[in-house]
């Protein structure tokens, strides 16, 4: 009731609905593919924080077609924390009317993957210095920010400062010298 008087009832996002995952389906041209990590992370971050985005969707034959989302339908679908968490439904949003034609969807679809961008890797070694200076480990942050041992030990040399090594996360297997 609230989203036919809303005044921006023109914008997607101001309606959000709750619809079973059985009813909704991959496309088959989305070009994004994630990599292993970064699913697992997409999972860890949907438990630990809920759905933050819904899903995209084009209501299309009785079914919601996936604009953009594919990968957290995914992992609703590969987590029964996840599943059991949402009874087993997906928040969802609709494309606009007027740009559900294949070519609009195709485009949207691009426009919301190239539009996520990247990371910067000095911002990121601030994240994993701030991280270590508040007592996270390695071990933690790999965890909760999805990345692997050797990739914080890579920010840790980046930011070039010893005390992000206190925590001796590394040994030698034999004294130098021997």
């Amino acid at each position: 009731m609230l989203h036919k008087v809303s005044p921006l009832k023109h914008q997607p996002v101001d309606f959000v609905a709750w619809e079973k995952t059985a009813n909704i389906e991959g496309n088959d041209y989305n070009p994004n593919n994630v990599a292993p990590p970064e699913k697992r992370l997409l999972i860890t971050s949907i438990e630990e924080d809920g759905y933050t985005m819904p899903i995209v969707t084009c209501p299309e034959d009785g079914l919601f077609r996936i604009v953009d989302g594919f990968h957290r339908r995914q992992a609703e679908k590969h987590s029964l924390k996840i599943s059991q968490n949402t009874y087993g439904r997906l928040p969802v949003t609709f494309i606009r009317e007027s740009k559900r034609e294949l070519d609009d969807r195709m485009a949207s679809t691009v426009r919301h993957n190239r539009a996520r961008g990247s990371h910067d890797i000095d911002m990121m070694a601030n994240i994993v210095k701030e991280l270590i200076s508040i007592g996270r480990s390695p071990g933690w942050i790999s965890k909760h920010v999805g990345m692997d041992l050797d990739e914080i030990l890579r920010l840790k040399q980046i930011t070039g400062i010893a005390s992000l090594f206190a925590d001796k996360d590394f040994s030698y297997s034999k004294e130098i010298g021997d």
